[in-house]
């Protein structure tokens, strides 16, 4: 069932699949969000978030990160801060740009958003959490108001049913929980029954995060927490696909893991994408195509080989070169044109038994 984000008076933003690209800092671009839209199953693209300091003191590195294209949409933007004037400000700015979702992060972990007294930082103080989520809330008369949260920052300190009522009272569309506290960062596992325990506390939507690991982790998710969709992060930069093949299952059908084909195809169809948008800087440019590489073969057979070498490329055509040469060995190889070099049984030797 598709999910719908909207508060009295905004517009209404349809989650369809009920399935979500989790925020990831120099990760969620608009080459990768345009790339997993194409590739099918996503419901709404997160923004990689944007800091309100940044973006009310029209710092040039922030208003880039703002770029997005009218495909992506449903797209949600994410913002952060400390200061609650700020994050209104950086909320008229959102609203300005008339996307379909404006995000609070108060889940981040890291240590220098904490010390900041933002991200997960805020759940230390959450009166001035509300303070925020009202003012943001006010700014954004016609543009759903969502918040992603922690579980709370140590164990001793779990607030987030707290946090989540809060968002509630203050007209809040929807809420995401990684259940994970602060303090745990991305050790351990996520307890997806504390996902559960905040479903059953509020009555707006509640999306779970953590540990999604395989398509069969979302309908799994859903089962077992009761939650209204399914946010994902890391899994989707070794394989993209997992909306699609996640929204196939959610559908009754099963899903198909991608080929040699598939692969090289969504690296070329990314290179086309970062070359385009990050032409004029060309170091950023070769370090995200080798970082997106890396993750896209994971599971190929010798993938290693092409990570290896595609670090002391000097240049985009370098590169292409490199990836087709790569693929067609691998795809020659699997179809039976060549046969793969031996690699030499390197395991010890088996003890003598008396």
């Amino acid at each position: 069932m598709p999910l719908v984000y909207q508060s009295p008076g905004t517009r209404a933003c349809v989650v369809d699949p009920p399935l979500v690209l989790a925020p990831m800092a120099g990760i969620t671009d608009g080459t990768y969000r345009l790339l997993l839209r194409r590739m099918g199953g996503v419901g709404l693209v997160t923004m990689e978030f944007v800091s309100s300091e940044g973006l009310t003191r029209g710092n040039r590195r922030t208003e880039r990160l703002l770029r997005w294209e009218p495909e992506e949409r449903p797209l949600s933007i994410q913002i952060y801060g400390a200061d609650a004037t700020r994050m209104a400000e950086a909320a008229r700015r959102v609203e300005e740009e008339a996307v379909d979702v404006c995000d609070i992060n108060m889940g981040c972990p890291a240590n220098k958003i904490l010390k900041g007294c933002a991200g997960a930082g805020l759940m230390r103080d959450l009166g001035r959490a509300k303070g925020i989520i009202e003012a943001c809330r006010r700014a954004l008369p016609t543009t759903p108001l969502t918040v992603k949260f922690r579980a709370g920052i140590t164990e001793e300190t779990l607030n987030f049913v707290e946090l989540g009522r809060i968002c509630e009272g203050e007209g809040v569309a929807a809420v995401a929980l990684h259940p994970r506290t602060a303090k745990q960062m991305y050790t351990g596992r996520a307890d997806w029954s504390r996902i559960a325990r905040l479903k059953e506390a509020v009555r707006i939507p509640v999306v779970g995060n953590g540990d999604v690991e395989s398509p069969e982790d979302v309908p799994r998710m859903l089962r077992e927490t009761g939650c209204d969709a399914v946010m994902i992060g890391r899994a989707t930069m070794k394989n993209p696909w997992i909306f699609r093949q996640a929204a196939d299952l959610l559908a009754g059908r099963p899903y198909r893991v991608a080929t040699l084909e598939e692969r090289r195809d969504v690296i070329l169809q990314h290179f086309r994408l970062i070359r385009e948008a990050e032409e004029d800087i060309p170091k950023r440019m070769m370090g995200k195509l080798k970082t997106f590489t890396g993750w896209y073969t994971h599971g190929v057979p010798r993938g290693t080989e092409l990570r290896r070498r595609i670090q002391s490329l000097p240049s985009p055509e370098a590169f292409l070169e490199a990836v087709e040469s790569f693929f067609a060995l691998r795809i020659d190889e699997r179809d039976g044109h060549v046969s793969p070099p031996e690699v030499p049984d390197r395991s010890p030797a088996s003890p003598f038994l008396a």
